[in-house]
């Protein structure tokens, strides 16, 4: 059993974040919140995102409860609601459906079957270098960087963070150094190469006026961490890395 309600713009947010990777997803459901671990079709980034019952505006729910969601129609139901409204959520055992309502209006949406649905196991990394940045800051990085190149290089050492793109003409950089940062530390210098697309779609999805603490290493899997919805909200982004010399 599910029944929560929910400010649009949080949803909007989880739902973004998600969306950036698949099309469908598999919500763990508890009575303390809900998480979701997923894995993008090409196996090249994935999400694991936790959002506390505080996030909702009321929340009631089983331990133990799944709901597959096709992320396509909840964005067509979001559509509709404007900024500040509350939405209403229901799952229907009965008929296998999610009950939405905005306003006067109310969907009600088949469930996916979670039957084929992995739970993909988060690998624990402990990487050298963590940089707190500012979502704005790469997000105007990336802008620049789109046009030149299919891959971007991140590195860091304790005074500095910095994004790297060059295309058979032109180059990109982004160099933050320590004071236009939030947070860095490091214990080596560290760097890796990254395919753009993904990690600019990453960027993109992350919600505006947002820290985000990057984790990385030599040739190691990227890690994105922020949080979201005043805090009840965890995500974690992990991005394979591109082998240089393959």
């Amino acid at each position: 059993m599910f029944k929560a309600e929910i400010k649009s713009d949080t949803l909007k947010g989880l739902v973004n974040v998600i969306s950036t990777l698949v099309d469908e997803a598999k919500f763990c459901i508890s009575e303390t919140g809900v998480n979701l671990k997923a894995v993008d079709p090409a196996h090249v980034a994935m999400v694991d995102l936790t959002i506390g019952k505080g996030a909702f505006e009321s929340y009631t729910a089983d331990n133990g409860t799944e709901m597959g969601v096709d992320l396509d129609k909840m964005k067509d139901m979001l559509k509709l609601a404007g900024s500040g409204d509350i939405l209403s959520m229901e799952q229907d055992e009965s008929q296998g459906r999610l009950v939405i309502k905005v306003g006067n209006i109310t969907r009600r949406m088949n469930l996916v079957d979670t039957a084929g649905m992995n739970d993909p196991k988060v690998p624990q990394l402990s990487l050298p270098a963590n940089v707190d940045v500012a979502i704005s800051e790469l997000q105007r990085g990336m802008k620049a960087a789109e046009s030149v190149s299919d891959h971007i290089a991140l590195s860091a050492d304790s005074e500095s963070f910095e994004l790297f793109c060059e295309g058979d003409t032109d180059s990109v950089s982004l160099k933050l150094d320590k004071n236009k940062l939030a947070g860095i530390s490091a214990t080596s210098k560290v760097r890796s190469l990254f395919p753009l697309d993904y990690f600019s779609n990453l960027v993109k999805a992350i919600p505006s006026d947002t820290v985000v603490k990057i984790s990385l290493g030599n040739d190691y899997p990227v890690k994105l961490s922020f949080t979201f919805a005043d805090g009840n909200g965890n995500v974690g982004y992990l991005l394979a890395p591109r082998i240089e010399n393959d």
